[in-house]
């Protein structure tokens, strides 16, 4: 199996980024990183001549994968029984085991055992909704919260193996009522505080969760958003519910016949309550990832693997320092919430931020007035809010003091150069790496990444580029092939087994293995397409599903996307296709310009079909080019690209559920927009 795993196109990458105007010679850029210390040290191998390089680590990750990831398990998790076999995989029949024999438990790894050292430090900021206004928890509050809660559950019946849906606003009882369940053995099931009711109720259905804890309101943007009202109305359809504890976040009145108020309850216990001896395979948690079409898949992640691969990721892809505080933006609702906003920053005794707001109120300058007033050196954001906010300009970002940032990540989709120069330049001033991730729910942690590497090694805009230790990717073609080489395109998939992978679909593991391992036998198939450049980096295309065919032609629509952002003007695009007579597959771009514009828009859109055919192919020209107010996107920022491929095909009337939409008259006016410029027929 570990020969299986060597992917000798990755290992012998170079390992710096060429720029397209400086073409070096790949040899000699190898030759100038060999010695170079790595961005992240490893204490485990600090005695070990042969691990000091970054390649050396990678290499050794992929071929020795059983010393080097049991090394790590037993270095950086604390366990109450050591486990006896590092892994138990086949890949070939996505079965995924780690760490068997062993035993621990969550909440001890992220709060019990940083009692002694860091009791007082803080754990979480919670950066509320209104403006500049924030509360601070330390380690021994925190531990305090988790075990009242715990033993809150244990009284009303809770125990371990059963599921319990969590619909709260990012906030301390939240990240509190998560490491409860864990600690109690429960599986709990976080589900985005922004979702229907109909959403909601499918999901606790699906999970045939007994208990849901959720508040009395929501608040962000300065808007209150009524929690308990959407959770009333889903248990109304969920005959399983047999208990919801409400914490008053706005302190407005609810009460049902199976409510209980969080507040009241946990204060009638004990901060003292014993932890829970999990198997290193019992699932710690599951997560449901909604696709356009079909019932929601509940992806289960277990204990041990998912945490050590949290952990390690958090620390190395951001070289994380103890006491620096991490600003991941996420919601809790989203794999990037539980990841990045509690499971690897708490396991490594961060200060972790939680964002209960929107990147624009007051103003588009909240993230960066928040990182003046806590001096943050981390941030963690999605291309989408920073698309939004180069719209909004730079003065709403040089107007505060940033100097405490180091790191720069984002995450979700392609970041295209402009956004990545902007970050890099105007946000981080030209100091911080701009981390641009790829990474999956069903992965558990960041798998593509341009750190960890060698230190100091050039970072390229609009692509991922390394692998992550432990990681092999492999492009496939379409006859289930490995594309191998350079300067090559193919499904991206993941030929190694690492610990943070997801385990099943929860109740529907057939499902589970038809999505991720039928389609390409011997392979993790993520649902991306990539592209390996000539210096051996991936570039992540887009969804497999996001590939046009057009007169025969494939073609990703993040690729056109890429060309239509670079524009001055533009501020963000998003493409789709549509049923084309004679092509089989049209074209269409939805563009989003920044505020005021020079160029009449007809001019604007030639200049656009022309920068595609330049930078493309002619057949790659959008046929049709919407200036639209803005795209439709969920409140994580997340564009709903089934909603435009609809108003694409003038099928307005089969648009969907949009109320996990950020801002839902959005789609109203694009419709309008549509039926303006394009007519009811194309």
């Amino acid at each position: 199996m570990a020969s299986s795993m060597h992917c000798k196109s990755i290992i012998g990458r170079c390992t710096v980024g060429l720029r397209r105007v400086n073409d070096l010679k790949v040899a000699a850029c190898t030759s100038w990183m060999q010695h170079r210390p790595l961005s992240t040290k490893f204490p485990e191998f600090k005695n070990n001549p042969q691990l000091q390089s970054h390649d050396q680590i990678y290499k050794f990750s992929l071929e020795n994968p059983d010393q080097f990831w049991s090394t790590l398990a037993r270095s950086r998790l604390q366990w109450s029984k050591d486990f006896d076999t590092v892994k138990d995989c086949d890949i070939i029949k996505g079965h995924i085991k780690w760490f068997l024999g062993g035993q621990l438990n969550a909440s001890v790894n992220c709060v019990d055992r940083h009692l002694d050292t860091l009791g007082d430090s803080t754990a979480l900021i919670w950066e509320k909704d209104e403006p500049g206004t924030e509360e601070h928890v330390s380690y021994r509050q925190l531990s305090q919260m988790v075990n009242r809660i715990s033993n809150m559950l244990k009284k009303h019946g809770v125990k371990k193996g059963d599921r319990v849906a969590i619909y709260l606003p990012t906030s301390p009882v939240a990240i509190a009522s998560m490491l409860a369940c864990a600690r109690i053995g429960a599986v709990h099931s976080v589900v985005f505080a922004g979702f229907s009711a109909e959403a909601l109720a499918g999901r606790i259905e699906d999970a045939k969760a007994e208990t849901v804890i959720t508040a009395d309101e929501g608040v962000r943007g300065g808007r209150k958003i009524p929690l308990k009202k959407v959770v009333d109305e889903s248990v109304s359809k969920c005959p399983s519910v047999k208990r919801v504890f409400v914490y008053r976040r706005t302190g407005m009145g609810t009460r049902g016949k199976n409510d209980f108020s969080l507040d009241d309850e946990m204060a009638k216990e004990s901060d003292v309550c014993d932890p829970e001896l999990m198997e290193s395979e019992d699932f710690l948690f599951m997560l449901y990832t909604s696709g356009s079409t079909g019932k929601p898949k509940g992806i289960a992640h277990s204990t041990a693997g998912y945490l050590l691969y949290a952990m390690m990721t958090q620390k190395h892809v951001f070289d994380y320092k103890v006491g620096e505080r991490f600003g991941c933006v996420a919601d809790i609702g989203w794999i990037t919430g539980h990841s990045y906003v509690v499971y690897g920053p708490l396991l490594n005794g961060a200060t972790t931020v939680l964002f209960e707001s929107n990147p624009i109120y007051p103003d588009a300058g909240k993230y960066w007035e928040m990182t003046e007033r806590l001096k943050l050196e981390h941030m963690y954001l999605s291309p989408t809010a920073l698309r939004m906010l180069l719209k909004e300009g730079d003065n709403f970002v040089t107007k505060y003091d940033r100097s405490s940032l180091r790191k720069l990540g984002c995450v979700g989709e392609p970041l295209n150069r402009e956004a990545f120069e902007w970050y890099r330049d105007v946000v981080g001033g030209g100091r911080c790496d701009v981390i641009d991730t790829w990474w999956q729910t069903e992965t558990g942690g960041i798998c593509i990444t341009p750190r960890p590497s060698e230190e100091g090694a050039p970072i390229l805009p609009g692509m991922p580029m390394r692998p992550f230790y432990g990681i092999a990717p492999a492009l496939v073609d379409q006859k289930g092939e490995e594309v191998t080489g350079n300067d090559v395109k193919g499904a991206l998939c993941i030929k190694s087994v690492w610990p943070g992978m997801a385990r099943t679909i929860y109740g529907d593991h057939q499902r589970f293995l038809n999505t991720y391992y039928t389609p390409y036998p011997g392979y993790y198939f993520s649902g991306d397409g990539a592209r390996r450049t000539k210096s051996g980096y991936y570039q992540i295309t887009g969804r497999m599903d996001d590939v046009l065919n057009v007169s025969g032609h494939r073609l990703g629509t993040a690729e056109i996307e890429d060309v239509l952002d670079d524009q001055e003007e533009v501020a963000e695009s998003a493409v789709v296709g549509y049923p084309h007579d004679i092509k089989g597959e049209g074209i269409y771009a939805f563009v989003v310009l920044k505020g005021e514009h020079d160029m009449p828009l007809d001019k604007l859109a030639n200049e656009l079909r022309g920068m595609v055919k330049t930078r493309i192919s002619s057949f790659a020209q959008p046929d049709m080019i919407l200036f639209a107010p803005g795209l439709p996107k969920t409140r994580s920022g997340k564009i709903m690209r089934r909603i435009l491929r609809k108003v694409a095909a003038n099928k307005p009337d089969e648009l969907g559920d949009t109320s996990t939409l950020f801002d839902p008259s959005v789609v109203d006016a694009i419709v309008e927009k549509h039926e303006e410029v394009y007519g009811k027929k194309q």
